[in-house]
């Protein structure tokens, strides 16, 4: 596993591609809102392991794939060596020549200096170019959120001083974008609950895959009750018929560089 700078999360590829692959398959909408065309320039901005880089790859778009995570990069170029993969942190970054779109599915979240990664989006961008992403959006995975704080808090525990994520509503996201010279021209912040495999063993999968900084320096033994805890606190909203259904609320949004 690698973590991520300063985030405190650790990514593991085959985890992420074995238990996690509806981050991926749930994206390919976003794809569709994108339009990518022939020949346009894109960059794919915390591309993961590169499945939908290679989705926007067979419109015969120019695409490069940016990630944080190095062990999620080396995954991305054994799947598809024929594409272009870069390391780079989205709230620092530049490129060599001008995008006509920078695209990003299930990552602008974890990049709490959002202001920062607008910026650089923008900066990356041609004059018209587009900037298309999802992500969660305010309460995003919020029972399970609340049951993490409960179980830590009950330790002495302040969640809050751990949480790794940024979930802005429609206005706080549109505002920032406006601030620094977008357009919006789509914004949609929607339920999407999200079913995990395994049955009972899916909520310790999107725990493992997803809430390692609420867990730094704990036990194993410590681990595995917090989890337990958390899954009783959650079961009756989230576990229904074999099946647990995390509590996504998604933010949607296209916006064009002015």
């Amino acid at each position: 596993m690698v973590q991520r700078t300063g985030k405190g999360q650790s990514w593991a590829s085959e985890h992420y591609d074995e238990k996690l692959s509806f981050v991926s398959e749930m994206g390919r909408g976003v794809i569709d809102l994108l339009e990518p065309a022939e020949g346009e320039r894109i960059l794919d901005l915390g591309c993961g392991t590169g499945d939908l880089t290679q989705e926007i790859a067979a419109s015969k778009a120019l695409v490069t794939g940016m990630d944080l995570s190095p062990s999620m990069l080396e995954k991305a170029r054994m799947k598809y060596p024929n594409l272009n993969f870069v390391e780079g942190n989205a709230e620092h970054f530049t490129v060599q020549e001008p995008m006509d779109a920078v695209f990003s599915n299930a990552a602008l979240h974890w990049m709490k200096n959002a202001e920062d990664v607008v910026q650089c989006v923008h900066a990356t961008l041609r004059p018209g170019g587009r900037f298309v992403a999802e992500f969660g959006g305010k309460n995003n995975v919020g029972t399970v959120v609340q049951a993490i704080s409960e179980v830590l808090m009950e330790q002495g525990i302040d969640a809050g001083t751990l949480n790794p994520w940024y979930f802005p509503s429609i206005g706080e996201y549109s505002v920032l974008l406006e601030k620094h010279g977008f357009r919006v021209t789509y914004a949609l912040h929607f339920d999407r609950p999200t079913p995990m495999q395994d049955g009972e063993g899916g909520l310790r999968h999107w725990l493992d895959g997803f809430a390692s900084p609420f867990f730094t320096d704990v036990s194993p033994e410590f681990l595995n009750k917090a989890y337990d805890e958390i899954a009783e606190r959650t079961k009756s909203a989230l576990y229904h018929e074999g099946t647990w259904n995390i509590d996504y609320k998604r933010l949607r949004i296209r916006a064009i560089k002015i």
